[in-house]
């Protein structure tokens, strides 16, 4: 009886674990909602063993609820299948349709999409939010692209810089991906692929209005590949007007994005100087007893350690103009103001985030201080 009594009380524990168990990791990745726009977290160029990736579909998915993201694709190889032999599969959607299996009990979207895998000029390409993968299996990469519109894709630029295409480590942009431009069948690019960021695509990505993308473009395992390496996965912040599918295709269409790695933020202005400011709280502001020396806290709610300059008026007591307000962490400010003010603007040079080539971006608060 006493060892039956032990055995349901196990067995109603587990249950209660079970119930309060969440796929989030202790490197859960986190970025605070802009105004007008929900900030999603979404890696859109990955692989599995439906191509040249080393796991199952259903692996992609468990790592991306531990990441704590909102929205993937498994970007499968069109032209490039190694593993054919082992896993032939004459259905391209298969790792769409177990990943979407996979997720269906989660907060977890899966967006079905493929990679054109094509030698230069035209290069390797996702395509996302298509309807049918088997329909661009094609002889010709001008036909894929315009089938891939043809089904409301957003398609993107991968690794342009990517030297074993471009010897010099620069994207080459050749009259297809400018072909590709002007017929609205190529939408983004880049800028951000596993670890290498290249400012000559962001630079394109500017001239040629392409929404910028991150991406891990993970092949192994995500622990393996980044984490044990001491990074997270590179990734693209999408905001989007609500969480659903649509209005996401509809912010990357329209350029919402910011690309992260780590402590490296790049996008266009006015999507990353807003989410720079949401970024940072002001915790407390006050001054010193009998001084005129103003003690901010500044609280970093995201995932990104953020670097900063200072370019107020006024310099710092005791401390560095440059400091970092670590990821989810807090660093205290003292500020001589000279004076007592009745309110200040805090405006800072954001050194770990670019919106166009070595170009910072400058970002303000304001701050009411009470006596």
């Amino acid at each position: 009886m006493k060892f039956r009594l032990i055995y349901v009380t196990l067995l109603f524990s587990t249950a209660i674990m079970a119930q309060e168990h969440s796929h989030k990791s202790l490197e859960a990745l986190t970025y605070p909602d802009v105004p007008g726009y929900k900030t999603l977290k979404t890696d859109l160029h990955q692989h599995t063993v439906f191509s040249d990736g080393n796991v199952w579909p259903t692996i992609r998915v468990m790592e991306a609820l531990r990441d704590n993201l909102d929205v993937i694709s498994l970007t499968e190889h069109l032209e490039y299948q190694p593993h054919s032999q082992d896993i032939p599969h004459p259905d391209r959607n298969r790792a769409y349709e177990l990943a979407l299996a996979e997720a269906k009990e989660h907060d977890l979207i899966i967006v079905n999409g493929s990679e054109i895998t094509r030698s230069a000029p035209a290069g390797h390409s996702n395509a996302i939010f298509i309807t049918d993968a088997n329909a661009l299996v094609q002889k010709d990469s001008v036909s894929q692209f315009a089938t891939a519109k043809k089904q409301g894709a957003f398609v993107f630029w991968n690794h342009p810089a990517w030297y074993p295409q471009s010897p010099t480590g620069n994207p080459i942009l050749s009259d297809f991906q400018k072909d590709r431009i002007k017929n609205g069948e190529l939408n983004g690019i880049e800028v951000i692929n596993m670890g290498d960021y290249a400012e000559e695509s962001l630079a394109l990505a500017l001239e040629n209005n392409l929404t910028i993308m991150g991406t891990s473009d993970i092949h192994g395992l995500i622990d393996w590949d980044y984490k044990e390496k001491g990074h997270a996965r590179p990734i693209t912040l999408v905001f989007a007007k609500e969480k659903v599918e649509s209005s996401i295709k509809e912010a990357l269409f329209e350029g919402r994005t910011v690309a992260v790695f780590n402590d490296l933020l790049v996008g266009k202005s006015e999507n990353l100087a807003p989410l720079l400011e949401a970024c940072i709280t002001i915790k407390s502001a006050s001054y010193i007893a009998k001084t005129n020396i103003l003690e901010l806290t500044l609280e970093n709610i995201s995932s990104s350690n953020l670097l900063f300059q200072n370019e107020m008026p006024y310099s710092f007591y005791s401390s560095s103009p440059v400091f970092m307000v670590p990821a989810k962490g807090i660093k205290t400010l003292r500020i001589k103001t000279l004076e007592r003010l009745g309110s200040i603007e805090l405006k800072l040079k954001a050194l770990g985030a670019y919106i166009a080539p070595k170009v910072n971006p400058m970002i303000t608060w304001e701050v009411t201080l009470k006596d």
